[in-house]
């Protein structure tokens, strides 16, 4: 066999590879969130309690901060929360503002960390409300 192709032949099954096993944040819309609700997959809601107060939450949602009002943030507690709701290999949905916030979280927990099914909605809580998706007040 030509040694080119061969390379070739590699680099192919590679990258087939790497995509079957490695995964990638689910990006959401609100159809794609509702979805998910429906299926029961957990939806973690990433911001301070003074942005809970101000919107609501989506139905359901659990209440962990990620980033302080100074973007400051304790790793190994939140995991700790995340690991009560969902491990590395089951589904769970983030959700912040505008999607901005948990797409960087979304994206450490799946690159860094090995989390295999993080979805993010990538337009935030703010489009949601748009839309004209219920919420639910926060005392």
């Amino acid at each position: 066999m030509n040694f080119k192709i061969f390379l070739l032949s590699i680099a192919t099954l590679i990258v087939f590879f790497s995509n079957i096993c490695f995964s990638e944040v689910g990006q959401l819309s609100n159809v794609d969130l509702k979805q998910m609700m429906d299926k029961k997959v957990p939806i973690i809601d990433i911001r301070r309690a003074e942005e809970w107060k101000s919107t609501g939450v989506v139905e359901g949602s659990h209440k962990m901060t990620f980033f302080d009002a100074r973007g400051r943030y304790n790793l190994d507690k939140w995991l700790s929360e995340l690991d009560k709701i969902a491990k590395k290999d089951e589904s769970f949905i983030l959700i912040c503002r505008t999607g901005n916030r948990t797409d960087q979280v979304s994206n450490f927990l799946d690159k860094k960390l090995g989390y295999q099914k993080v979805y993010n909605v990538k337009d935030g809580i703010k489009k949601w409300i748009k839309a004209g998706n219920t919420v639910v007040s926060v005392k």
